[in-house]
């Protein structure tokens, strides 16, 4: 089934509720009233957010952990981040943001690239796109068709920093593509396209689609993975407040595939926060351990409130913002489990 059609579009543009995205402003003006930011030249390294020979905050470790020893890891990962275009427009540029808007660069820098993309860091090369991502309206239903027209630019730029990062940097290496929010919209069109090529999609060693509901069968070429060492499949997940449903989950989220990130199982077994390797939070250099325990419940993965002040005292029911780093070290594990798999069976 194309995924880009009935239920699962709207799904897509259907579920405002899974951004809780600080300081949110919906923009007034039509796609063709705004500027379009130039198209990104990915042969400039200014154009990447992270390469494995750049410095960059996803180079980042938590805690007091010693950093890994220098090597060329033999997989890389493909890391395409979530929006951070969330606030009023700073320049002419309003559905699309500038990739030389040193603003949303920052934010993008010190989020998801710090908190997100550093998970990999220990097992993978890091490749991480910038690109004109769209502004947050287009999620919205009352945005349309305005939106759309915003994320197919977004994904025009994913598609070539993908199809240069083959060209110049892949050498026939394996690879994961990892994603969140937007971020995963473009995954999965990227995966969609690209698989079609079968000698691309042996070199796949996995994918974590994070943050954005992927239907169970809209991944026709690639499979939901269902153990913790399983490759050539996806893990999905989106993180709420137990016994929460959101206001459009009936439209499509209890649909989608969902993985336990501790246990990496796609049924309803509840899984302790003693499986919880540690999450990071505000301070990236603080580790907790046991942060939080997980159960899959129709399509979501539902935690009970992290023991940590801050969160206690605060009304949180959508863990969007903390998918991956709530489960950060069993991420960091997985990623070596199922690169070991993979070069296990490709010997």
């Amino acid at each position: 089934m194309n995924f880009f059609c009935g239920r699962k579009l709207l799904l897509l543009f259907l579920l405002p509720s899974l951004f809780s995205c600080s300081g949110r402003y919906l923009l007034h003006s039509s796609f063709e009233e705004s500027p379009v930011p130039p198209a990104p030249d990915y042969a400039d390294e200014k154009n990447w957010a992270a390469l494995p020979w750049v410095k960059n905050n996803s180079d980042s470790i938590p805690g007091k952990q010693k950093p890994p020893e220098p090597d060329d890891p033999a997989v890389d990962v493909f890391f395409i981040h979530p929006t951070a275009f969330t606030k009023k427009p700073n320049d002419p540029y309003q559905w699309n943001a500038s990739v030389t808007n040193q603003k949303i660069n920052r934010k993008v820098d010190d989020g998801t690239i710090l908190y997100q993309a550093s998970v990999f860091n220990r097992s993978c090369n890091i490749y991480a796109p910038r690109y004109r991502q769209a502004q947050i309206s287009a999620f919205y239903p009352r945005k349309q068709p305005d939106g759309k027209k915003a994320l197919d630019l977004a994904y025009s730029d994913v598609k070539a920093a993908f199809e240069f990062y083959l060209q110049h940097y892949n050498n026939g290496k394996p690879f994961i593509i990892a994603s969140h929010s937007q971020g995963t919209y473009h995954a999965q069109k990227l995966l969609l396209e690209f698989l079609q090529d079968s000698l691309l999609s042996r070199q796949l060693v996995a994918a974590y689609l994070i943050g954005l509901p992927v239907i169970a069968d809209s991944m026709s070429m690639l499979p939901p993975c269902t153990s913790p060492d399983e490759t050539g499949c996806y893990c999905s997940w989106n993180t709420y407040a137990k016994n929460y449903f959101p206001k459009y989950y009936e439209n499509g989220l209890k649909y989608a595939v969902c993985t336990n990130p501790l246990n990496w199982k796609t049924d309803e077994s509840y899984s302790p926060d003693s499986l919880n390797l540690g999450g990071v939070l505000y301070n990236f250099r603080k580790i907790y351990p046991a942060l939080c325990d997980a159960q899959i419940h129709q399509g979501m993965l539902w935690i009970r409130k992290p023991d940590v002040a801050l969160l206690k005292i605060l009304p949180v029911k959508i863990y969007h913002a903390g998918d991956i780093n709530l489960f950060y070290f069993n991420v960091q594990q997985n990623v070596a489990a199922r690169i070991g798999a993979y070069m296990k069976a490709n010997r």
